[in-house]
């Protein structure tokens, strides 16, 4: 598709509702779509994907069943931050766990996920972030 090729409206509306479920912490429907097909590295106009918008607005189980599926738990957004590190930031423990069990790199986007556990003082989170 050439940058002037107009989106179909239902397919940015249903795009918008996928976000909002990543959001709200719809797992079971995010799941679902993703199983029907919907890319589970979807991602919006700043660059977040569903796991991203997920793990910042602290929804584990929505998490969880997106690294289940596939999910890039290291993509960053257009400002370089990673999912990771936006649940450190919001101090989102159960998302922290579920983030670095699925993988996610400690050390990636800017400011890392260690970065912000030092900047507000995690020892806990850093004990599982260095080791």
């Amino acid at each position: 598709m050439s940058e002037n090729t107009p989106l179909d409206p239902e397919a940015v509306e249903l795009a918008g509702r996928l976000f909002d479920m990543a959001r709200t912490g719809d797992a079971a429907g995010l799941a679902s779509y993703v199983d029907a097909g919907v890319p589970v590295n979807l991602t919006n106009e700043s660059g977040d994907t569903l796991v991203m918008l997920a793990a910042y607005h602290g929804h584990a189980d929505a998490v969880i069943a997106l690294i289940e599926r596939g999910a890039d738990v290291n993509r960053p957004n257009d400002k370089n931050q990673t999912p990771l590190a936006g649940a450190v930031f919001k101090g989102e423990d159960a998302v922290v766990k579920a983030l670095v069990s699925g993988g996610a790199d400690p050390k990636g986007g800017h400011p890392t996920a260690v970065d912000a556990a030092r900047m507000f003082g995690r020892e806990d989170y850093l004990s599982l972030l260095e080791s």
